[in-house]
């Protein structure tokens, strides 16, 4: 090495870019610590019993861990009239978002892939109009959906709420699906319409196949709205068919008795952990699957 590679302009550059590197490091653990703190709050007071929430720090660590507060959360919590806790809300909510999920994705593929390939007359116009169905806010179609239910005789059942949020998604879901649709070669349609492939052979054997980064996005994305709706769900439901966001309302907002934080804490939790294990598992593919679609159409 020559001398000048030890200059000492180099080295002032060089803890110039170091100390660039540990500033970022330092604000982005900063960050972290802010959006994260209000999770770890909510799990060490779930894990405290009341005394100790009303005497302790709300950032310390539980002196002594208990799971009483789960257990009620789970079977005993009131939410109204009853008491039998978050257990057959957070069911109901499995009901309503793996067929809503399932449903609003395949039909998403099919109307993707329709009008991605198809290309026939009026195809833009149909998907200008499902995207502005994105866009239009919820408390809009909270009246004429509400008719409708009534009209088809599943007001107020699981079936009506799987209704309104497939419909409500076919939108996002269309739009995934037609944006990675127009990446795929021509090359492969064109080789398999001369292997006399017939235009939903081409979708169950070529596109299909090729869709997993963006189906997984459409899950992600239809698992999360949907589990954490609550709108639809205080609107279009009853006793019974309530999901888990409408009792986790009811919990926290009870009046009867002691306040119970950890038992709220816990609730929140049992709630959230859903949306949260599916991102953690297939978080990585949502982001690959978005970036799949944006280089064409």
């Amino acid at each position: 090495m020559t001398d000048a590679t030890f200059s000492p302009a180099r080295r002032q550059s060089a803890l110039g870019k170091s100390a660039l590197r540990w500033g970022l490091y330092i604000i982005l653990a900063l960050f972290a610590v802010y959006y994260l703190l209000p999770l770890f709050v909510m799990v060490t007071t779930s894990l405290k019993s009341l005394e100790e929430i009303r005497t302790g720090d709300l950032v310390a660590l539980p002196r002594e861990i208990t799971f009483d507060a789960w257990r009620t959360a789970w079977s005993e919590a009131c939410t109204g009239i009853q008491c039998e806790g978050v257990r057959p809300y957070f069911w109901n909510s499995v009901l309503i978002a793996v067929p809503g999920v399932v449903i609003s994705t395949l039909l998403g593929a099919v109307n993707g892939y329709v009008i991605a390939q198809w290309r026939f007359k009026g195809a833009n116009i149909i998907f200008a109009l499902m995207l502005f169905g994105c866009f239009i806010p919820f408390q809009v179609v909270l009246l004429p959906m509400a008719r409708l239910l009534g009209m088809m005789g599943i007001a107020g059942t699981i079936p009506g709420l799987i209704f309104v949020h497939v419909i409500y998604g076919i939108g996002f879901t269309t739009l995934f699906f037609r944006n990675y649709y127009v990446t795929i070669p021509q090359e492969l349609v064109k080789a398999a319409k001369v292997d006399g492939a017939t235009f939903l052979r081409i979708f169950w054997s070529i596109f299909l196949p090729l869709s997993l980064p963006i189906i997984v996005v459409s899950i992600i994305w239809q698992f999360t709205q949907i589990w954490n709706d609550f709108l639809f769900g205080v609107s279009f439901s009853q006793a019974g068919t309530q999901p888990v966001t409408v009792a986790l309302n009811n919990i926290v907002n009870s009046t009867t008795g002691v306040k119970e934080y950890n038992v709220d804490m816990a609730a929140a939790i049992i709630a959230a952990l859903p949306t949260l294990l599916v991102y953690v598992v297939a978080g990585k593919y949502f982001i690959r699957g978005l970036t799949a679609g944006s280089v064409k159409g």
